[in-house]
């Protein structure tokens, strides 16, 4: 399948992740002068965080509803939405503050990021093609490249507030191409009946996928939003170079998604996902134990290539155990429980941090990841809706 023929079929999802990551490549290397202008501690910055997890379940609870209802607009308003939330942390004064503001994002992200994934995992099934790797390499990429220009433009004296304003503006550019590119979800494809879901859903088979997502977020965003302060703090780099290690990881996830097309298409995603756990354990073992920050950015890259699978290929693993008109709902429900890891990273990291360092919360991080070995071993165990 050529990048044209993908392009053409998941233009509009593949819009919307780029957009998330174009948000947190930006946000992840604003980390340290967001914490600084609340005055937040590394336990209160992340319980800040951990707010975004109650936006973020809600919206996934009622995505598979608001896809049926809005039907082809649900990308390009949501990804209104999320333009609109590159704002928010500019209006929080306080901790409190940027609780709340943490709260209109997470609702933000998670609606635009789970109806691009159910969107995915419904043309996975029409068309019978890999389409989630391909498709997260968009988020990965942009959001290493906005993390990169968001450290030069640190590095040049701006701020939160000239850069939040600019990304927003790309951001609703690519609103305008899930316009053009936009694709209906319908009740009968994604939503389902949840009365008939109940009775038709292997249940475990989300649950495990829940397992893997949520361990997969802890160890990716972990290092989102905390390799730029162990750069600068930990390791005494100067202000601006802390962004160098979310480019990294966005840099490197994107090359490992585009790989990740290739090795799941003759491998099989769950060896994939396998091997890439364990790559994605060591790397975080590198990072606790760097003594520069050359070799921080290193580990950040062993971990991006190890993570970087991970969600798109546990997405379409369990999009081919469940029947096919309930996998919008499966999808939602496994990320419902998996997203808490997009927010609980970062929080965990804060208070291992507070109390033992970095380099401490960092190897916490790799013992989280290496859930996912026993996880997808029993994952893949479940036949699949051909009965393979």
């Amino acid at each position: 399948m050529s990048f044209r023929q993908t392009l053409a079929i998941s233009r509009a999802p593949m819009a919307a992740l780029a957009a998330v990551g174009v948000f947190w490549g930006g946000f992840s290397a604003l980390v340290p002068d967001i914490k600084a202008g609340v005055n937040a501690s590394d336990a209160d910055f992340g319980l800040a965080m951990m707010v975004s997890a109650v936006g973020g379940i809600t919206s996934m609870y009622l995505a598979p509803r608001a896809g049926a209802l809005l039907g082809r607009s649900v990308l390009p308003v949501f990804g209104v939405a999320l333009a609109a939330a590159f704002f928010f942390p500019l209006l929080a004064g306080s901790v409190p503050g940027l609780a709340l503001a943490f709260l209109g994002i997470g609702m933000s992200v998670a609606m635009l990021d789970i109806s691009a994934n159910m969107r995915l995992g419904v043309l996975e099934a029409r068309h019978k093609l890999h389409l989630m790797n391909v498709n997260h390499a968009a988020f990965s990429f942009a959001f290493g490249f906005t993390a990169l220009f968001t450290g030069f433009a640190r590095k040049a004296g701006y701020g939160p507030e000239a850069i939040l304003p600019v990304l927003a503006a790309v951001s609703l550019g690519l609103v305008a191409i899930m316009w053009a590119g936009r694709g209906r979800v319908d009740v009968e494809e994604s939503a389902g009946s949840e009365g008939g879901a109940a009775a038709q859903m292997p249940w475990m088979a989300v649950f495990l996928t829940s397992v893997i997502l949520l361990a997969s977020f802890i160890g990716e965003n972990a290092t989102e939003a905390w390799s730029a302060l162990h750069i600068e703090r930990t390791l005494g780099a100067p202000a601006g170079e802390g962004g160098y290690g979310p480019f990294m990881l966005g840099l490197m996830m994107g090359f490992g998604r585009l790989s990740g097309q290739f090795f799941s298409e003759r491998l099989g995603e769950t060896r994939v996902i396998f091997y890439s756990a364990l790559l994605g354990a060591i790397g975080a073992v590198v990072i606790a134990l760097a003594p520069t920050k050359e070799v921080v950015i290193l580990g950040v890259g062993i971990l991006g290539l190890g993570m970087a699978v991970i969600v798109p290929s546990a997405n379409s693993v369990l999009g081919k155990r469940v029947p096919e008109h309930l996998i919008g709902v499966a999808i939602s429900r496994a990320w419902m429980l998996g997203f808490i890891g997009f927010f609980a990273g970062p929080t965990l990291m804060g208070l291992v941090s507070e109390f033992a360092g970095l380099r401490v919360a960092f190897l916490f991080a790799a013992a989280i990841v290496a859930l996912i070995l026993p996880a997808i071993w029993k994952l893949g165990q479940f036949p699949t809706r051909d009965g393979a």
